[in-house]
């Protein structure tokens, strides 16, 4: 299997150096070296192999297919990258250092043995087209922007309670809305609060398009039945200047999510693969090309649905011992493609009739919501890998047909459920 390389490689890399392990398969004759973290370095290091072995490949075996080491080889036509996950890695090191000991100069080795000896166990690593790689970027950002106002609202609810509970239930759920915001900048504090005059409140609400005269006369009763919860000068003066300064950090957060949100829209609109993962029921604006960037654009990297689901970790792990059988969450997964899947699956009892069905019959075999939505997620799994496969839009009645005709419980129960409605 090596004799298609001119050499094969480990590198075990790192935020300073990288150590490499590399042995030429024609000779055997093994090499090691270290690699500043410089770009010119590594370049250099590249150009020197393509020279020394003209016309030939090279593979390199190194843990994941992210990170600056990978951004900077993945440009070279004449490399070929087999990325570890790192847990795999680790569990390899343990079966020859029991004691637990760990080297970059070992690791770099027990990669490049990996590459030797269980090549066949790898795949190598075919970056997506541009557009694709854009977008997966940019919904991670995205996602990584909204945890981050998360906790930012999660700080304020946390200083409102400390001195001005009933802020909480003037503003809504959302503390990281418009109305939220300007309320609270106005109001930052119940004394400014319950010396205002109702009319002015009210014109307030109706400006942020809050027009129920029910929840507005609940909000105006509510700041006239209540009372400061502190008089304390130090509590009043000091939490509203950081009310103000967290809700300078939220608004900065929804205009770069609205940007993210911008740039995301469009590129999806312009992507080849858009017309699949926009026709799941329940995928949205948002979840679609999550979806998308989920599987990618190669069509080979993935042999079958079960592959897919594995990698993504929504398949469970069976482990079997003597008579004992236990099922458990799968670990060292991509947690945010994970997520993805799970949250569409979330969605999709929502829009999709077969799906409400298939949850609701989990949870009456004693399932949690979660377990339920994963169960969901698995099935859901194949679909998206057959449509996707094939280039085409999901069709709902065409998947109830193809049930029906294998003699699903599903689909009969869909049939029941259309006739009674």
């Amino acid at each position: 299997m090596n004799e298609k390389y001119a050499v094969l490689v480990g590198l075990d890399w790192a935020d300073q150096k990288h150590d490499l392990c590399l042995i030429e398969t024609a000779t055997g004759q093994k090499e090691r070296l270290v690699l500043e973290h410089k770009p010119e370095r590594i370049n250099e290091w590249v150009r020197d192999m393509i020279a020394r072995y003209p016309g030939q490949r090279i593979a390199i075996c190194l843990e994941q297919n992210r990170g600056p080491v990978a951004y900077a080889l993945m440009g070279y036509a004449e490399l070929d990258l087999y990325p570890v996950n790192p847990a795999r890695l680790a569990d390899y090191r343990k079966a020859f250092h029991p004691s637990g000991a760990k080297d970059d100069p070992v690791d770099a080795a027990l990669l490049l043995d990996l590459l030797m000896r269980h090549r066949e166990t790898l795949k190598a690593w075919r970056p997506d087209m541009k557009e694709t790689r854009l977008l997966a970027a940019l919904c991670r950002d995205r996602r990584k922007a909204v945890d981050l106002r998360s906790s930012m609202c999660n700080a304020m609810r946390s200083t409102l309670k400390e001195y001005y509970p009933q802020a909480l239930s003037l503003v809504g759920e959302e503390l990281y809305s418009d109305l939220s915001c300007g309320f609270l900048m106005k109001w930052p504090d119940f004394q400014r609060l319950a010396s205002t005059s109702q009319d002015k409140i009210r014109r307030f609400y109706y400006a942020q398009n809050c027009r129920s005269e029910k929840a507005i006369k609940e909000r105006l009763a509510l700041i006239a039945g209540s009372c400061p919860l502190t008089t304390d000068e130090t509590v009043t003066e000091a939490n509203p200047v950081m009310v103000k300064t967290l809700i300078g950090q939220i608004r900065a957060l929804n205009r770069s999510i609205a940007d993210y949100d911008k740039r995301i829209s469009q590129l999806f609109k312009e992507h080849p693969d858009a017309f699949i993962f926009k026709s799941f029921p329940g995928a949205g604006k948002q979840q679609a090309p999550r979806l998308l960037t989920a599987f990618g654009d190669d069509r080979d990297r993935y042999e079958s649905a079960a592959n897919v689901s594995s990698f993504i970790g929504v398949a469970p792990v069976i482990e079997r011992s003597g008579k004992q059988v236990w099922i458990r969450w799968r670990w060292h997964v991509p947690k945010f493609l994970r997520q993805s899947v799970v949250e569409f699956a979330g969605s999709s009892i929502l829009f999709c009739p077969w799906a409400k069905i298939y949850y609701n019959e989990q949870r009456k075999r004693g399932k949690g919501h979660h377990a339920a939505v994963r169960a969901l997620a698995f099935k859901w799994m194949r679909i998206m890998f057959r449509c996707w496969q094939d280039r085409v839009p999901y069709d709902e009645q065409k998947y109830l047909a193809a049930l029906e005709r294998h003699g699903s419980w599903l689909a009969s129960t869909v049939k029941k459920a259309q006739k009674a409605a």
